[in-house]
């Protein structure tokens, strides 16, 4: 029933085997409104590049008919011709920055939807799938991959589009004045013709490199500042510096790498745009002198030339930007073309009323990927409506997988977890997750005020309702203590609070969403006593009423429990209420003694 997700790299490979084309094509499928307009956008990009080819035209009327006419300059034609050639060069300049506006406001509406997109699915994604990569790599999916992308089109997709245009465009008007020297400007062209595809192929590999490398110094970079107490803490901070030194370094190659290919592509453009201009000088001579071409013709098609090969000098730095975006447009399409582990059911089944809810594990086995052994095998467990129930047993054991699938964060290789008898799997996932609601070990705070980390699943509760929830929990005495009370800010995931008070805050907030069933990793281990009252307090007060599955780490919230699971290698291999197992002398019995004994 669980679909098992594949590692980041092998998206990458299957992604890479898109052609440039193939590339552009999906990214624009998920960017559709990049396409609005483009019928207008291109004929406006026509009439700019007809408004530059009046130019030569200009010149070689000008010079054959109104310099060299018969009967003497002809100062009236050549005003008239500049004229034109002015009013057809304005109109290039306004037909040209028509086509930027246009392609600017497509291409950022095409990025937002990509953006949008993009995020949405990382966020959809299971956190298993998610740690097949850092999450700094999966950051620079939605942000400097998107950025290389924003970068091409909104710049090299217009300078793409004039340059073919206008090498079309001018080989037409070459090839009327002159098919001799229409052959001599492609022929010197030829070998750029033939090794651009290698070269492509070759600025594809190593782009797609520096990217990969950008996600890798990001993932190092956020894992060396969230980390940065444990970092100083164990003096850790030379070998971190080498590991993010080294990050850097790889990313730096890469680049250097990649720009050495094409700088190497740009010098050759150069190389062969003069060896075109001389040819045709060469050439263009020798046809004058044997009246074939005019004078005019000549100066027109050296014009010509120019147009011609001002794109090819500048194809080097499209092609660059070109396949860095495409580069980046793959890890995004890899990213979004994740098959989602965790999806909504085709037709909803209503978990019936609200409440505290009955929860059965049936026949169920868990395997993680990547991995032979199974962590969970066979598991059948009853839990009544509104018991409270406490999941123990050693470091390893399978009990936090139990919580993982009670909330579906993922789903059983095998058998089925039910909520009032209907399948997890086909309950709609925002109903899920307004009944059944965790409270992690450590609990994330965003950077905003208690009121504000409180009410996040609750917008509609303001701040008097989140003081009114702290006392009902008893923490009116704690948030005396604090200096702006509800309003105090926590700082960055919750920085400028004790271990202690973020779980008090995840408490909070796990009572304001009023859930149905509450799954609480135990954290009490590593606080004051104070804290740790405040905290049993407020449980007792939050759990009131509903169903709770605690996985415990303190034996005394089993002895609270009216149900006690005990796992052993994944299996449940004891059940009951604290007093009857103790009696019976098994594997929770020996674990009970011994935190008994190591408590004294």
């Amino acid at each position: 029933m669980s679909a098992t997700t594949p590692g980041t790299s092998a998206r990458i490979e299957s992604t890479s085997s898109l052609g440039v084309l193939g590339t552009l094509r999906a990214g624009l499928a998920l960017s559709p409104a990049m396409r609005t307009g483009i019928g207008v956008t291109l004929a406006l990009a026509v009439l700019a590049t007809a408004g530059r080819l009046i130019v030569p035209i200009v010149v070689q009327q000008t010079t054959d008919v109104g310099i060299l006419a018969p009967g003497g300059v002809d100062v009236g034609l050549v005003l008239r011709l500049c004229g034109i050639a002015a009013v057809g060069l304005l109109g290039a300049a306004a037909c040209t920055t028509w086509v930027n506006v246009r392609l600017f406001r497509a291409a950022e509406a095409g990025l937002l939807q990509l953006r949008v997109r993009a995020f949405r699915h990382v966020h959809d994604l299971s956190v298993l799938t998610q740690n097949t990569e850092r999450r700094g790599s999966l950051v620079s999916r939605v942000t400097s991959d998107v950025d290389t992308i924003s970068l091409f089109v909104q710049w090299g997709g217009m300078q793409l589009v004039l340059s073919v245009l206008q090498i079309a465009g001018a080989t037409v008007a070459m090839l009327f004045y002159s098919w001799q020297l229409t052959v001599v400007v492609w022929l010197a062209f030829a070998p750029m013709i033939v090794l651009a595809p290698k070269a492509q192929k070759a600025l594809n590999v190593a782009y797609g490199t520096v990217r990969l490398r950008v996600g890798a110094m990001l993932g190092r970079i956020s894992e060396s500042i969230v980390g940065a107490q444990t970092i100083r803490s164990y003096g850790a901070g030379a070998r971190t510096q080498r590991r993010m030194d080294e990050a850097i370094g790889e990313h730096r190659d890469a680049a250097v790498r990649a720009q050495a290919f094409a700088s190497l592509a740009f010098s050759s453009g150069v190389l062969l745009s003069g060896l075109a201009l001389g040819a045709v000088v060469v050439v263009g001579t020798l046809l004058g002198i044997d009246g074939d071409l005019t004078v005019g013709g000549l100066l027109a098609f050296l014009f010509l030339v120019q147009i011609f090969t001002g794109p090819v000098q500048s194809a080097t730095e499209v092609l660059n930007e070109l396949q860095n975006a495409v580069a980046g447009w793959r890890r995004v399409i890899s990213v979004v073309h994740t098959p989602l582990d965790i999806t909504e059911p085709d037709e909803p089944t209503p978990a019936g009323p609200r409440g505290p809810a009955a929860l059965d594990f049936t026949d169920v086995t868990y395997t993680y990927p990547g991995t032979a052994a199974a962590v969970l095998h066979d598991i059948d467990l009853a839990i009544p409506a509104g018991a409270r129930v406490a999941v123990v047993g050693e470091t390893g054991s399978g009990k936090t997988t139990l919580a993982k699938l009670l909330t579906r964060m993922m789903d059983p290789d095998a058998g089925s977890v039910r909520l009032n008898d209907v399948d997890l799997r086909e309950i709609a996932l925002a109903d899920l997750r307004s009944r059944v609601v965790i409270v992690p070990q450590e609990g994330f705070l965003f950077d905003d005020t208690i009121a504000g980390n409180v009410a996040y699943g609750r917008p509609d509760i303001d701040a008097d309702g989140v003081v009114g929830a702290l006392e009902r929990l008893g923490l009116g005495d704690w948030l005396a203590t604090l200096p702006l009370g509800v309003h105090t800010d926590v700082g960055q995931r919750g920085e400028s609070l004790s271990a202690g008070e973020r779980q008090l805050v995840a408490i909070a907030r796990a009572y304001l969403a009023d859930a149905d069933v509450l799954v609480l990793d135990e954290a009490t281990s590593a606080v004051d006593p104070a804290t740790e009252h405040r905290i049993s307090r407020a449980l007792a007060e939050l759990t009131q009423g509903r169903t709770s599955v605690a996985i415990a780490h303190r034996l005394s919230t089993a002895e609270a429990a009216d149900l006690v699971v005990v796992v052993d290698a994944g299996r449940i291999v004891e059940l009951g209420p604290h007093t009857t197992l103790v009696a019976a002398g098994g594997v929770y019995a020996r674990m009970h003694a011994t935190w008994i004994s190591a408590s004294e």
